[in-house]
C-alpha cells in the first residue's frame, strides 16, 4: 500500500482510532465485553497514552486512519514486560503488510523504552494476526500475564528481546 504514513497518535485522532477499532472488532464478531471495545480509554487514546515508556501508532492513508497499535508497560504485572496492545486495520488494509510495519514499529520503540519482552492477547478466530505475530518473532504461551481487563481474550502470545 502507498502513501501509508505510520506516526503517533494526535489528539484529533481519537475519533477516527476509536472508530477503526470498534468496526474492526464488530467486524470480527468480538463480543463487546471483556475486549477492547469496552475499554474507558477507547475514545481518548492520544491522552492514554501519554505516560512514560508507551506510544500509540497510527497508520495513516491521505488524511484517512486505516489502522493502529501501541506498546505500554504490560498492565498489572511485575516485571519489564510490554504489552502490543489494540492493533487493528480496516478490512481494506488488511493483508497489504501494514500489519507488518506497525508492528516493527511499536517493537523498536519497546526496546528503546528497555522493555525485555512484549506480550499480547488475541482472539481464536483472528487467524491472520495470529500468522503475522508467529513471523514477527511471537510465541504461544499457556497463561495469562499481568491482568489487561480483556479476560474474553484467549491466546496470548510472548515475544522477548
Amino acid at each position: 500500500m502507498e502513501n501509508v504514513i505510520i506516526r503517533e497518535i494526535r489528539k484529533e485522532d481519537n475519533p477516527q482510532v476509536a472508530k477503526v477499532i470498534r468496526q474492526v472488532l464488530a467486524d470480527m464478531g468480538v463480543p463487546k465485553v471483556g475486549t477492547a471495545y469496552e475499554d474507558p480509554s477507547l475514545d481518548s487514546m492520544f491522552k492514554h497514552y501519554e505516560k512514560p515508556k508507551a506510544t500509540y501508532f497510527v497508520a495513516e492513508v491521505n488524511g484517512s486512519i486505516l489502522g493502529c497499535a501501541g506498546v505500554a508497560q504490560l498492565d498489572n504485572y511485575d516485571g519489564n514486560v510490554c504489552e502490543l496492545q489494540k492493533m487493528y486495520f480496516l478490512e481494506e488494509a488488511r493483508g497489504k503488510g501494514l500489519g507488518h510495519k506497525i508492528i516493527t514499529v511499536c517493537l523498536e520503540r519497546a526496546k528503546e523504552y528497555g522493555f525485555t519482552a512484549c506480550y499480547l492477547e488475541t482472539m481464536p478466530n483472528m487467524e491472520a494476526a495470529q500468522k503475522l505475530y508467529k513471523k514477527m518473532g511471537f510465541e504461544y504461551i499457556d497463561a495469562r500475564m499481568g491482568d489487561t481487563g480483556h479476560y474474553s481474550c484467549p491466546v496470548f502470545m510472548l515475544k522477548t528481546f
